[in-house]
């Protein structure tokens, strides 16, 4: 198996991508970390899933905008399992609404939540990684911080784009330490996440205008993300660092498309 006996933290993985990624490395061998925010029970039944597989697993509460949660997370994970060598930021947060409305509080929340609770993880992480000369870190940015064409998401694609350039910041200082630092950035894939702010009928637009717009004519699935985060995960990309993977089934090649 790809990832035997390695320690996987995956931060907001009790439900979409994060869930769907933290299944596919236990299926490879690892043991979880399962990071969650408000969803106990979604967060216990991943668990479980995984502990069916004959995989170790524990769930830790911690809000990515609370940096002294996510220190405690990691010293909790790192007491339960004595090591971590995957990282993977995966917890986001989006407030979608037009620039000119957008409040103070609804920017700040994804600042932290995304950029700087991403921040704070790898920091903590990394020094665990640092000691041991081994350690990869998966960080997922969007589609959206690479290109915008899609309105109402001025502060996620704010920092979802920072996000990017702080994996080439970071893979530049870790690389001494053995540490592989990558990013996915994720085309629209169906989840709970993108209905957040939306319509039933802004979904089904969205969906549509996908499957016409993307090379391979259809919609993202978390277990598309799950399993290239399974390779940068692995000692298979061993060579790979400080790289932004689009998995979006071609659709920047047409962000010169109207929203």
């Amino acid at each position: 198996m790809k990832l035997n006996n390695r320690v996987a933290l995956i931060t907001g993985s009790s439900r979409g991508i994060g869930q769907a990624t933290a299944l596919a490395f236990a299926r490879e061998g690892a043991d979880l970390i399962v990071n969650y925010r408000s969803q106990s029970e979604r967060a216990e039944e991943t668990v479980n899933q995984i502990k069916q597989m004959g995989r170790k697993a524990i769930a830790i509460k911690a809000d990515m905008a609370d940096g002294d949660a996510v220190d405690k997370m990691v010293e909790t994970a790192i007491g339960e399992f004595g090591k971590i060598d995957i990282l993977m930021n995966n917890a986001g947060a989006i407030r979608r609404a037009e620039f000119l409305e957008i409040s103070p509080e609804d920017w700040s929340i994804q600042i932290r939540t995304n950029l700087d609770g991403t921040f704070r993880c790898t920091q903590a992480v990394a020094k665990y990684m640092a000691d041991r000369k081994y350690g990869k870190i998966i960080n997922i940015a969007s589609m959206m911080g690479l290109g915008v064409n899609i309105p109402r998401i001025a502060g996620y694609s704010v920092s979802k784009g920072a996000i990017i350039t702080f994996t080439k910041a970071v893979a530049l200082e870790l690389g001494k330490y053995g540490i592989n630092v990558n990013c996915i950035a994720p085309g629209v894939i169906l989840t709970e996440f993108t209905h957040e702010g939306r319509t039933e009928k802004e979904v089904q637009e969205l969906v549509e205008k996908q499957k016409r717009t993307s090379i391979m004519g259809a919609i993202g699935k978390p277990e598309d993300i799950a399993n290239t985060a399974v390779f940068l995960a692995s000692d298979e990309s061993a060579f790979i660092t400080g790289q932004v993977i689009v998995v979006d089934g071609g659709y920047i090649s047409f962000m010169s498309h109207s929203a």
